[in-house]
């Protein structure tokens, strides 16, 4: 998926409100991060092979670091914990480790069975939404629906950069993850890892601006802090 792990993170800003909505789509889009660092380091490998599925040409035949369960759970302690040792908020770091694990699942459901248990093991699950253009469209459409609609709701611009800077960012996200559901292969793999490295960065740094541009409305889950002003 794509859009759908950054409704993630969008979406989670109600549940964590003292958390950036940056550091949330960080967490979500967290193990792609480190999958296009691991390819473009020769840690991770995967092939280019059209037609694998219906959306997307990549076989994804070595990611056990980035993608594997028990290793994403890792990476979920260590992002929760290191929040938690610097802001002290901990229903920020439960939130943020259950927004990283979140990319296991909705890749669990979305990719042929290439989504690895550990590292070293033989075992790969996969429920093959990829293979169905009009169902990934629904389902992942529907999540980020919802997760766009639930983080507007949760908050108000502040000026107009948080009203045209979030909805001109929706669409232009919408539209390219349009694009993406062709299957296109991509010609050069290094190419595609540095421009989605690049991607996935702007996107969190968007998000890290909207922190600032909007504000979260006040009728929120209790907590045992007053969240006027928002931790990073």
């Amino acid at each position: 998926m794509l859009i759908g792990h950054f409704a993630v993170g969008l979406a989670a800003k109600r549940v964590a409100p003292k958390v950036s909505v940056g550091t949330l789509v960080l967490a979500a889009v967290l193990a792609d991060l480190l999958f296009w660092l691991f390819i473009l380091l020769g840690v991770e490998h995967v092939r280019v092979q059209p037609g694998i599925t219906a959306t997307n040409a990549l076989d994804l035949y070595d990611i056990p670091i980035s993608h594997g369960l028990l290793m994403d759970t890792v990476w979920a302690a260590l992002l929760g914990a290191a929040y938690f040792l610097r802001h002290r908020y901990p229903r920020g770091a439960w939130v943020l480790f259950i927004a990283v694990l979140s990319h296991w699942l909705l890749d669990f459901v979305s990719h042929r069975p290439d989504m690895p248990l550990a590292p070293g093991t033989h075992t790969y699950v996969g429920l093959g939404l990829y293979n169905s253009r009009r169902g990934i469209f629904i389902v992942e459409g529907l999540i980020w629906v919802v997760g766009v609609i639930t983080y507007a709701r949760a908050t108000n611009p502040k000026n107009r950069a948080g009203v045209f800077g979030f909805w001109a960012i929706v669409v232009l996200l919408t539209v390219l993850w349009i694009g993406t559901l062709s299957g296109t292969p991509p010609s050069n793999l290094r190419a595609a890892g540095i421009s989605s490295l690049i991607f996935f960065l702007c996107v969190v740094a968007w998000a890290y601006w909207m922190n600032w541009a909007r504000s979260v409305k006040e009728a929120y889950p209790k907590d045992s802090t007053a969240f006027g002003a928002q931790a990073n």
